[in-house]
């Protein structure tokens, strides 16, 4: 989640590492891939007042409890990031080396049926780790989000790879399984992330994702603690955590974390999305406005810009403090 609210367009190849770009909201691009976010989750594209179970995405107005006026409330999520997207670092840990293994995650992005076709061949003939690990991102490129968080977590926990190499992996399950809806077992798979890598900011945050999605808000909180102590100018964390104290009801300590993460990035759109929602939950009205329609500016034809188009037309419709 290198700040990767992520809004990244395309598929990308789910290898090793998830870059943890991903919002709380870790966005809904592709199919069948719901993210924190097809599960009601801890997100920052959640219209307010809409019941928790609510997939992302439900048009505002639509779900029981939604008013007009009511600002969208994201929570927050490390960035938006379309659902079937995994982001990877540069050099990201491997569970496998060699040539076939490059070219099957290579293929995954653009021709993801090719790349399962590929790996479950390879499979067949004593592929091993590589072929697992292809076979998996492809499934989940494919839509099929369940079966590949469940292919993630099973090579984590049987491969013979380096710890950390076996934590990303976890770490993948977890965003997989946030996609697919299970917010149970990405907190699981998060948590067994961080028992091979316990200072991993990345994985802290992922977990927290998972916690949120669950209304575990304070479990939220505690693992961004964790992860700010280690890297205190990560704005996706002050953010998120923003959100979270929010849905607590604590506006003073969200708003204090959205003042930090925008000395950090002054133009980080996710965190003036938050702060036009808090804004909105003062009375602010021509605050939130300015922050939304900025917004806008800032990061066009994302899944940030809808929300905050979404809140400017609730503001429109008839604002009202919640």
């Amino acid at each position: 989640m290198n700040i990767r609210v992520l809004v990244i367009g395309c598929l990308a190849v789910l290898a090793l590492a998830i870059g943890f770009d991903a919002w709380w909201q870790l966005e809904t691009a592709a199919p069948a891939l719901g993210t924190a976010d097809a599960t009601a989750p801890f997100r920052p594209d959640t219209p307010a007042g809409t019941p928790a179970g609510t997939p992302a995405g439900t048009p505002a107005g639509t779900a029981a409890g939604t008013a007009a006026g009511t600002a969208v409330t994201p929570l927050p999520s490390t960035p938006v990031i379309p659902r079937a997207e995994l982001p990877t670092p540069p050099i990201p840990p491997r569970v496998a080396e060699g040539a076939e293994y490059e070219r099957c995650l290579a293929m995954v992005p653009a021709d993801p049926a090719g790349a399962n076709a590929l790996a479950d061949a390879w499979e067949a003939t004593g592929g091993g780790d590589g072929a697992a690990h292809c076979h998996a991102a492809a499934q989940i490129a494919l839509g099929n989000t369940e079966a590949g968080a469940d292919m993630l977590e099973k090579l984590a926990r049987t491969s013979k790879a380096p710890a950390l190499a076996r934590a990303y992996v976890y770490g993948q399950a977890t965003q997989a399984w946030l996609m697919a809806g299970d917010a149970v077992r990405a907190y699981a798979t998060a948590t067994m992330a961080l028992l091979l890598a316990s200072d991993d900011v990345d994985l802290l945050i992922d977990r927290s994702i998972a916690a949120a999605t669950l209304e575990r808000y304070m479990d939220a909180i505690d693992d961004l603690n964790l992860a700010l102590d280690r890297d205190a100018r990560r704005a996706d964390a002050l953010v998120f955590r923003a959100a979270a104290w929010r849905y607590e009801g604590q506006l003073g300590l969200a708003n204090d974390d959205i003042d930090r993460a925008l000395a950090i990035d002054p133009d980080y759109p996710e965190a003036m999305l938050e702060r036009g929602i808090l804004r909105q939950r003062r009375g602010n009205l021509d605050g939130a406005r300015t922050d939304w329609l900025r917004v806008i500016e800032l990061a066009p034809d994302t899944a940030t810009a809808d929300l905050a188009q979404q809140n400017l037309s609730l503001l429109e419709a008839g604002p009202r403090l919640r």
